[in-house]
């Protein structure tokens, strides 16, 4: 991993009483000239040393906390390079369908859930997966109508790119037959020319923009609830994608501003790193570049194409599975010239670039625009990122390193799309679909994250993930692909060091060395020895943050 020597701003602590020792452990530092160490010493919020527990016990006094982790693995607290966190808080108190294993099992789902709710207030969420079904149909709205004739529903497939609307949602949106397609979006229609419910990417922004905002309450309840939740698995950083949808900026706004409420209460119990919508940064001018221990408000998030199970993603040749659609670019990719010049303005201004691309040609179109941003400005280091990065054409591999593109990747992924991407792509394709071994041959910095609401947040299942390439319907025990396996030691990384040095903030945080802020997760079992098809069942007993322990598992 590349860190220019000026970013190396470690705060060598002076050696004095330590305040939390941990002794007795099997603690891996992420740092390649101590990797391994038995003890630990905090003075406050930050590591004061690393050691043997003879040698660390000696910084103890009466006031010392001493904690005998009876050789539990020990690991830099987790750090997920790319989340919507306040979305994913939020989901937690919304429909659950993931689980649904039918069009009738949902359908009694949402009967459910609509019975127990007021008249009139939306459903949604959702998280459905059509293809948990047999046969794999989309759901329409005649699906869903006759339970919901007083509820207006809006529920989204899990990927985030594909949306569920009834009939009464469409009709409170003005909705009808005639409508039509709009750049980088899709409405699925009937034989006869009909809505069907089913609005992807853009296209959502029919329905969303009747959907009411949530009050101020509840957007604190819901990082509240997500904050308490990162805790359970060890997750003491977060990178914050932001709200999706078409009021992102609106919603981005009123996000930050219970961030920083938050924050100022001392409520904030995690590290947070904000990515901004691209197409309004410029309204954000008055907290971008705002950076503290906690927050930071410094990035950007645009968007290429949609997802591969919504088939928005954007390839360079057709889907195996529908030969007349290679995908659709993003609304923001719709006009290439206008997406470059919001990036380089917002270059200019000093806000790091993130973009999400899927498909082999969003991801080769995002490379491209990259390419051309630095040989305006060869000089400047903006760290820049491909979010998702998912399916490569082999050539362009060698360009995240040559660019110093960071792949930020969400590794679970791999192992749900692993059970029906090959109708999709088919074979040839998905040899450098999730490309976690050729990208870090290549020397490119991977950042592992969730994409959590997407996905479970943690962080152990998508080490797991990323370890076995196991799809979830068991149906390639040795892994799917499993050449673009990698090992144990470099999935952890990808989740510390390598998130850290996604967010610019490795000089203190993502690896446990003298001087580095106190984030420590604490293991059930130790990952780098046990099988690995166990990973996913090891469990976070404890977190430690700020150099306080806020969960320990009972």
């Amino acid at each position: 991993m590349k860190t220019p020597a000026k970013k190396s701003r470690v705060r060598h602590t002076k050696l004095s009483c330590a305040t939390v020792i941990l002794v007795d452990g099997k603690i891996w530092t992420g740092n390649a000239k101590q990797s391994e160490t038995e003890a630990l010493a905090m003075s406050g919020n930050r590591i004061l040393s690393v050691g043997g527990s003879k040698e660390i016990l000696k910084l103890r006094d009466s006031k010392t906390k001493v904690i005998d982790l009876r050789g539990r693995r020990a690991v830099p607290g987790f750090n997920d390079a790319h989340l919507h966190f306040y979305m994913g808080g939020a989901s937690l108190a919304q429909i659950q369908l993931r689980q649904s294993k039918s069009a009738a099992e949902l359908r009694e789902a949402l009967a459910a859930f609509a019975r127990a709710l007021p008249e009139n207030e939306w459903i949604l969420g959702g998280n459905w997966d059509h293809q948990n079904w047999t046969p794999a149909v989309l759901p329409t709205r005649e699906l869903i109508d006759g339970i919901t004739p007083h509820h207006p529903v809006f529920i989204n497939r899990f990927e985030g790119h594909m949306t569920l609307a009834n009939s009464l949602a469409m009709k409170l949106a003005g909705v009808g037959d005639d409508v039509t397609d709009v750049p980088g979006g899709e409405i699925v229609r009937d034989t006869r020319g009909r809505p069907t419910g089913i609005f992807k990417d853009a296209a959502r922004n029919f329905i969303e923009r009747i959907i009411p905002f949530p009050s101020d309450e509840k957007i604190l309840s819901a990082i509240l609830t997500a904050q308490e939740h990162a805790a359970l698995y060890g997750v003491t950083s977060v990178q914050d994608m932001g709200v999706l949808g078409l009021h992102r900026a609106r919603g981005m706004r009123r996000v930050i501003c219970a961030y920083q409420l938050l924050e100022k209460r001392k409520q904030l119990r995690i590290r947070m790193s904000v990515h901004l919508p691209l197409p309004e940064f410029a309204e954000f001018s008055d907290v971008a570049g705002y950076c503290s221990e906690r927050l930071q408000i410094h990035a950007i998030k645009s968007f290429a194409d949609g997802a591969l199970g919504s088939s928005t993603a954007w390839f360079c040749e057709p889907y195996s599975d529908d030969p007349a659609s290679c995908g659709i670019p993003s609304d923001e990719l719709a006009d290439p010239e206008r997406m470059y010049s919001l990036l380089e303005g917002a270059d200019r201004a000093g806000l790091q670039l993130a973009v999400h691309a899927i498909g082999d040609r969003a991801n080769r179109t995002v490379l491209s625009l990259y390419e051309k941003l630095r040989r305006r400005d060869r000089k400047r280091n903006g760290r820049l990122r491909i979010e998702h990065a998912q399916h490569l054409q082999p050539q362009d591999i060698a360009r995240f390193s040559k660019l110093g593109v960071t792949a930020s990747m969400q590794p679970y992924h791999c192992i749900d799309d692993g059970r029906w991407a090959l109708q999709r792509i088919g074979e040839r394709r998905a040899k450098t679909t999730y490309a976690f071994r050729s990208l870090l041959d290549t020397g490119v910095t991977l950042a592992f994250g969730s994409d959590w609401f997407v996905a479970p947040l943690n962080p152990l299942e998508g080490i797991y993930a990323a370890v076995t390439r196991r799809p979830l319907d068991g149906s390639q025990p040795d892994g799917w692909v499993p050449e673009q396996k990698i090992s144990v030691a470099e999935a952890v990384r990808a989740y510390t060091l390598g998130s850290a040095f996604a967010s610019k903030t490795e000089h203190i945080k993502g690896s446990l060395e003298s001087g580095k802020l106190a984030d420590i997760a604490v293991l059930s079992d130790d990952i780098f020895k046990i099988d690995p098809r166990e990973i996913r069942n090891a469990k976070v007993d404890m977190t430690i943050f700020d150099g306080e322990v806020i969960y320990e598992r009972a």
